[in-house]
């Protein structure tokens, strides 16, 4: 799991890390769901469902990639968890990548 989960910044966080929460990104089934859960506020696994078209289980599976990288919170409102997007997560990703990325490149490059 990422730093953020126990609280601390991406900003310190190590190569891993940041690989980490790219890989949960990679697939571009869990960028709609972002997508959906970004116009929605919150979502749970059957909303997904309705609109996607993605198996439950595949849907749940990765739902459980994206908590489990920091990026979606998990509340649950009985019986069921709601999802929602973990803001702090993405705009320190944001801001890790904006610094990552121009560290790499000379300024007459970019």
């Amino acid at each position: 799991m990422v730093d953020q989960i126990d609280g601390n910044s991406l900003a310190t966080s190590n190569s891993a890390e940041m690989a980490a929460i790219f890989a949960a990104l990679s697939n571009p089934a869990r960028i709609d769901i972002l997508r959906h859960i970004a116009c929605h506020n919150d979502c749970g696994c059957k909303d997904i469902t309705e609109v996607l078209p993605l198996a439950q289980s595949t849907v749940s599976q990765h739902i459980k990639v994206l908590v489990e990288a920091g990026i979606l919170r998990s509340e649950t409102i009985h019986p069921r968890s709601r999802y929602v997007i973990n803001e702090d997560v993405l705009k320190d990703l944001a801001n890790v990548t904006n610094i990552f990325l121009g560290s790499c490149c000379k300024e007459t490059w970019c």
